[in-house]
């Protein structure tokens, strides 16, 4: 499996869950975190880079999922995960940005994990760990593995662990789960594990590739010439790309094989010398052939930098692609062709240790086709049986979490178990579903025919090219030329006050001239629809979206350079960076362009003329006038939306509001208020976040919570703060925050977002403001009065202003973040009952002698309102703010009310551990701005949170 453009490996999905068993090695005893950031890998790098285009989704997620039958300990798994977390740094990494180039830093090891525990039937998990999988991760903040168990019965539940492809790789998953049963193993007899040597870690590794990136030099210039002259695959294309394809980009054919399949290959390659994955891979080359019908084929496949036993154990991401190039002319038999294949592939692993991002930059605009098409766009791997959790006392079963994405446009896998089968797996946007189903079939039919008759020519085997079709709705013209055997690709276009004008691409040499092509079109259509000529291409330039593209088509009218502030800007951004003055139409890959420029260009454009914009826009867009259209149009859609204050330089904006957490739930309601009232906001945000809080009167700093030198400068920007940014799961992080942003703090209010976990577990029912905490507390409760502490220690001294802490209990509004906590957060045990139509137990009256009632909630826009009150009127100290307080059945009631369920509503005398609530909180020192308005009940904030699809 391959680790290319756009992302990771071929299947690498499956190469990840399906990873071989191997006997899991001992792991080793905690490292010493290493001061000092550290350069990315390569293979990080490229995962960096679609993170910040904006490719952050759940392509690069690593689902490793298990079933476990028997007593499972969760203290002792959790236990083993902080291990695991402690001894492997890679587990505990943020990726920043400095002068353009990223970097990893190291992040302080967790005192403890905890484990997010759902009930849940085992029928209906397909869809949490599904969504579970699919939850994206901050590169910026760090990777640290997610934990969701799932609680099917007494001694049934489902384990997964999601981790981010940039921290691991398939081969990283035996050494992960043999050292998390060992430490379990330790954890459940109560012994200490025995001591292990000290683990190898991927920062030396990242450092080590770096330094000896000067003794690459050979390996790239062999490569550049083995792939000279290639071209990327054509496909394909679906006529039009399928209405779903947001909610399932990507499709799967499974074709089972007969068991004897495998060994007949095998047995295949022994009298070859090459292995079964060669053979697998010479019938993807043979597939390919006779789908496309081309002769120059490449297919990536995955290396690995794992050599030599200082490699041994160590957790990371070290694979590379190598791109196989094989040529299919000349209708070789079977077997020839896997000669072919055999020493392409040998060839290739002998330059692995060359990183193929900078192959690809060593190509340069070779490495695209004219319409940006990546040089590798088809891969193939051999599937082993699947890694599981092994966990003493329990029986463990593998659990398949698909993330639905395809992260190449057609991948080949053939699964070798004792259930084998083909595999193609393809991106539904890439590759027409009809031709793809019937690749499908036609793989597994192949690879049962060279089984039984290895010397079979290409021609013999099964497979052929899709019939050509015209697309619904093209120009006749276009339709007729498509029609045409010899014709790959056409395309026919009215210029404004022009005549037509046809553009073919031929399939082969020979084929018909262009005054043939016309001379067809004129004895089959009126003369009002023969275009004026037809011009042969060797490819035919496409946008992004698949259309041909007219600025880049010869002999077409190129239309006005575009003017204007932005135009210039984006002429000045690619003259800048790619070292050439552009023209209006020049292609942003043909002028030396790539993935990091395109981030480069993109956050120079944002913060220029601050509008969003991507480095992924860059790269569909792609010329100077494509760019600059973009931009006008995301200028006019800011330009309609409802503003408030007129946005001004920063420098000379009075009374500017730092507002930290703008992209979260509360930050967001905040960032409304503070609009509304009309003053001008300074928000901090992550770069690849900005666009999501840039707005009129607001002006964006990038940086976050881990980034002090700018939250330093952030605060020094501003005449007032408002921080509402939190990890929730990294107190040390948080209270080193606020101690960097008091430090610099010199003027002005200061309001924190703060929680009424600070106040423990109180002896009496009602709580009153400032009450002191009382034991037990949590980690993320003893972080809130840390922060408060430092916040109300330093306020009125040198020229400070007031200072106030708000304590918010849940929170709710209609946000995709708020809405995220209520189904999986406190409420998440009810919530997700409701949902699935299980019985809710809620604890008895009386139950460990309480009376019992629920917890307080405040409505977001209530709190936002709260919380700039204290710019004007801070409370100098802590201060609740309240909308109501409900009780588990009324909110369990709402809930099944609003989602249609049937649960029934049952009370025991247990208490789950997420519903162990039952304090209520004065709420007098905010309460006039806590007044509800319209809408703001909490059976209507409810109704506006509860996902209208799961209704």
């Amino acid at each position: 499996m391959a680790t290319d453009t756009p992302a990771a490996a071929a299947l690498q999905e499956e190469l990840l869950r399906r990873a071989r068993s191997r006997a899991a090695r001992p792991a080793a005893a905690p490292a010493t975190v290493r001061q000092g950031p550290a350069p990315l890998s390569h293979a990080q790098r490229r995962m960096w880079l679609m993170d910040r285009l904006g490719h952050g989704d759940a392509s690069y997620s690593v689902p490793f999922a298990t079933r476990l039958r028997g007593p499972l300990d969760l203290d002792a798994l959790a236990a083993a995960l902080t291990s695991l977390v402690r001894r492997h740094e890679i587990l505990r990494t943020r990726y920043g940005q400095q002068d353009g180039a990223p970097y990893q830093e190291v992040l302080p090891a967790p005192e403890a994990l905890a484990l997010r525990v759902v009930e849940s039937d085992a029928d209906g998990s397909a869809a949490l760990l599904a969504e579970e999988a699919h939850r994206p991760f901050d590169l910026a903040a760090g990777t640290l593995p997610r934990a969701l168990v799932l609680r099917h019965g007494e001694q049934d539940h489902t384990v997964l662990l999601t981790f981010h492809h940039i921290a691991i790789d398939g081969a990283s998953l035996d050494t992960v789960a043999g050292e998390l049963a060992r430490v379990y193993s330790a954890a459940v007899q109560g012994t200490t594990p025995e001591e292990q040597p000290e683990p190898a870690q991927y920062a030396d590794f990242a450092r080590r590739e770096q330094a000896a990136a000067d003794r690459l030099e050979e390996g790239l210039s062999l490569w550049a010439g083995r792939l000279e002259g290639v071209s990327p695959l054509r496909l394909p294309r679906p006529a039009q790309p399928p209405a779903d394809t947001g909610i399932r980009p990507a499709g799967t054919h499974t074709a089972p094989l007969d068991p004897r399949v495998p060994a007949a290959l095998r047995e295949l390659g022994r009298q070859h010398r090459a292995t079964l994955f060669t053979v697998a891979l010479a019938a993807s080359f043979a597939a390919l052939h006779r789908f496309t019908g081309q002769d120059d084929l490449v297919i990536g496949v995955a290396g690995t930098h794992r050599q030599g036993a200082d490699m041994r154990g160590l957790v990371g991401l070290c694979v590379n692609t190598l791109p196989v190039r094989v040529n299919a002319a000349g209708d070789p038999s079977f077997t020839a062709l896997l000669e072919r294949v055999r020493e392409a592939l040998l060839d290739a692993q002998q330059r692995r240790e060359v990183p193929f991002d900078l192959v690809l930059e060593r190509l340069g605009a070779a490495a695209r086709d004219t319409d940006g098409t990546a040089l590798i766009r088809v891969t193939a791997d051999v599937l082993g049986a699947p890694a599981t959790l092994r966990l003493p006392g329990t029986v463990d079963e593998y659990v398949e979490v698909g993330a639905g994405e395809a992260k190449f446009d057609l991948s080949f896998g053939m699964v070798d178990t004792d259930a084998p089968a083909g595999i193609v797996q393809y991106s539904r946007t890439a590759l027409d579903e009809e031709a793809a189903a019937a690749l499908g079939a036609h793989y597994a039919a192949l690879l049962t025919a060279v089984a039984d008759e290895p010397g079979l020519r290409l021609s013999r085997l099964p497979g052929a090219p899709p019939a050509p079709r015209g697309e619904p709705g093209g120009h006749p013209a276009e339709v007729l030329l498509r029609s045409y055997p010899e014709v790959a690709e056409a395309a026919v276009v009215a210029p404004v006050g022009g005549p037509l004008l046809a553009y073919a691409v031929l399939r082969g040499i020979g084929g018909p001239s262009p005054a043939q092509l016309r001379s067809r079109l004129r004895t089959a259509l009126a003369a009002e629809l023969v275009p004026a000529a037809v011009t042969l291409l060797d490819t035919l330039p496409r946008t992004a979206g698949g259309a041909a593209d007219p600025a880049r088509l010869p002999g077409f009218p190129s239309a006005p350079a575009p003017e204007g502030a932005r135009a210039d800007a984006v002429t000045e951004g690619f003259t800048a960076l790619l070292g050439h003055l552009p023209g209006p139409d020049d292609d942003f890959f043909l002028l030396g362009g790539h993935s990091l420029i395109a981030v480069q260009l993109a956050e120079r454009l944002r913060q220029a003329l601050k509008l969003p914009l991507t480095g992924l826009d860059i790269l569909q867009a792609r010329t100077p006038r494509a760019v600059t259209a973009l931009l006008d149009a995301r200028a006019a859609e800011r330009a309609a939306a409802p503003s408030a204050a007129p946005s001004r330089p920063r420098r000379s904006r009075e009374g500017t509001v730092l507002v930290t957490g703008g992209t979260g739930g509360v930050g967001a309601f905040v960032l409304r208020e503070l609009a509304a009232r009309g003053r001008p906001v300074l928000a901090l945000a992550r770069p690849e976040s900005a666009h999501l809080v840039a707005a009129e009167g607001v002006d964006v700093i990038e940086g976050d919570l881990t980034d002090l030198d700018g939250l330093r400068k952030a605060v020094d920007g501003a005449d007032a703060v408002i921080h509402a940014a939190c990890t929730f799961t990294r107190p040390e992080v948080d209270v080193t925050a606020m101690a960097a942003m008091v430090g610099a703090w010199s003027r002005g209010p200061f309001v924190f977002v703060s929680s009424v976990d600070a106040y423990g577990h109180p002896d009496g029912e009602w709580v009153a403001e400032e009450s002191a905490p009382r034991q037990p507390l949590s980690g993320y409760g003893q972080a809130k009065i840390d922060c408060e502490g430092l916040l109300l220690r330093a306020a009125g001294a040198q020229g400070r202003g007031g200072a106030s802490a708000v304590r918010s209990p849940l929170v709710w509004g209609p946000h995709h973040r708020l809405r995220d906590q209520l189904r999986w957060g406190a409420t998440g045990v009810l919530y997700q009952a409701a949902r699935e139509g299980r019985p809710i137990d809620l604890p008895r009256p009386g139950t460990q002698g309480n009376a019992w009632y629920g917890a307080a909630w405040v409505h977001a826009a209530a709190l936002a309102r709260a919380v700039v009150s204290g710019l004007d009127s801070p409370v100098h100290g802590v201060a609740n703010a309240v909308s109501g307080h409900l009780s588990w059945r009324d909110l369990a009631t709402g809930l099944t009310e609003l989602l249609g369920s049937g649960s029934e509503i049952r009370e025991t005398d247990e208490v789950h551990p997420d519903l162990n609530h039952r304090w209520h909180y004065h709420a007098d020192r905010l309460a006039p701005s806590l007044r509800a308005r319209p809408d703001e009940d909490w059976r209507s904030v409810l109704a506006a949170m509860v996902d209208p699809s799961e209704q």
